[in-house]
């Protein structure tokens, strides 16, 4: 049986908890939201005063929603301005090409929900902190963990008040690919690799604009569109190393790059008169050889970095967030938390994520293809061919919108 908080210290430390989340993401509000509802005490950290990054997944997929109308805040959560997509298509070489057809997929929503994520954050720890047991603290930031004989024991924290101690029975490490949690931790990690990274911008939306949320694809290179109703979040795909010979060919290069592959932003790219409004964002596919220690479990990108491929990394955060609630709640309420419970989280969870990261790595094979030819991209006959047979299309909405592992609530 893992040390409970209270046995932590001779003196009553009042920050500490039954369970302390590193990190306020997907994951990490979800987890702490669902472990709350349950009535187990929770606190979540989050380094940021506040949710509003650019760096974030704008995809709600079917399967979370789902998991909204379980907990019966669909409803409520549809009032926050958002776009639905029913359907995505690639434009590959100027032919549009349905991908996947959202129509037939096996949830209450047949639509995946475009919002910031900071509006889905706010949401829900705002949703979570009607209960009691739930506490969140923003502007708080995990430096590193407390141990005592090999188990965490909690965890240490910069404060705006200066640095704090927060006693706990259990760590969950959910603050994303460059994880303090699993580097205190020790875990060993496993890198896939991968050929593709993406360059970060906005360019201004207009009413008229076509909706298309997979991307375009031609000369070289595959551009993603984000609609966020005034303006487009873009992920401008280039081949690993490559950002300083695109910055070295100038910013015109670039902006008559983005507009020859996507025609009607013709006149709006601009916008982009400066590097600084571009961001690089490094994509890693990794593992971890062992999600646990004593005291200490990670999930999410801490345990798995996924691929932008699909949009897919928000929804496996958010089923591992569920799954962990499910598998440890009784544990944690009983006081009875061993790390045979933190493995069953990993054994349960990790067939899903390697199957799923497979898929995304052979993705990268592909597109690291398309961005070796700078010339006009020829949409391949087997595209045609499979876009045109029937049912092809729920397959990719399936995978996409619903994962190989949906989860449901679990009521204790």
């Amino acid at each position: 049986m893992l040390p409970s908080s209270t046995r932590m210290t001779a003196t009553p430390n009042p920050l500490a908890t039954t369970c302390c989340i590193i990190g306020g993401g997907p994951a990490g509000i979800m987890l702490g939201f669902l472990l709350a509802r349950a009535g187990v005490p929770v606190t979540v950290l989050e380094k940021h005063k506040d949710f509003f990054r650019d760096f974030r997944g704008d995809t709600i997929h079917p399967s979370t929603l789902d998991l909204l109308h379980e907990l019966g805040l669909l409803e409520k959560f549809l009032t926050i301005p958002h776009s639905q997509v029913a359907a995505l298509s690639a434009i590959i070489g100027g032919e549009r090409f349905a991908i996947a057809d959202f129509s037939h997929v096996p949830t209450y929503c047949k639509f995946i929900a475009l919002m910031p994520q900071w509006d889905f954050l706010d949401f829900l720890s705002s949703e979570a902190a009607h209960y009691p047991s739930f506490t969140i603290r923003m502007g708080w930031e995990a430096t590193g963990l407390i141990s005592e004989n090999g188990v965490t024991t909690g965890v240490r924290a910069n404060t705006p008040d200066g640095p704090v101690a927060i006693p706990a029975t259990l760590t969950i490490g959910c603050d994303g690919r460059h994880a303090i949690s699993r580097d205190a931790g020790h875990l060993p990690l496993n890198d896939e690799g991968v050929p593709v990274d993406v360059l970060w911008l906005k360019l201004a939306r207009q009413s008229s604009d076509p909706e298309n949320a997979l991307g375009y694809i031609n000369y070289g290179r595959l551009i993603i569109l984000i609609n966020r109703n005034d303006y487009f979040q873009i992920g401008y795909i280039i081949a690993k190393g490559t950002f300083p010979q695109i910055q070295q060919a100038g910013i015109p290069a670039f902006q008559q790059s983005i507009e020859r592959i996507v025609p009607f932003l013709a006149g709006r790219s601009t916008e982009i008169d400066s590097w600084d409004k571009v961001k690089l964002l490094t994509i890693q596919v990794n593992r971890l050889q062992e999600w646990s220690s004593p005291g200490l479990l990670c999930i999410g990108d801490a345990a798995h970095a996924m691929s932008p491929v699909g949009g897919i990394g928000i929804n496996i955060a958010l089923q591992d967030a569920v799954a962990t609630a499910n598998i440890l709640t009784e544990a944690l309420l009983s006081d009875s938390l061993t790390q045979h419970h933190l493995r069953q989280v990993q054994e349960y969870r990790e067939p899903a994520v390697r199957k799923t990261q497979r898929v995304q790595v052979f993705a990268h094979r592909i597109l690291d293809r398309v961005l070796r030819d700078n010339g006009p991209i020829k949409p391949p006959l087997a595209l045609r061919i499979l876009t045109h047979i029937p049912g092809f299309q729920s397959l990719p909405a399936r995978f996409v919108g619903v994962g190989l592992q949906p989860q449901h609530i679990k009521n204790f």
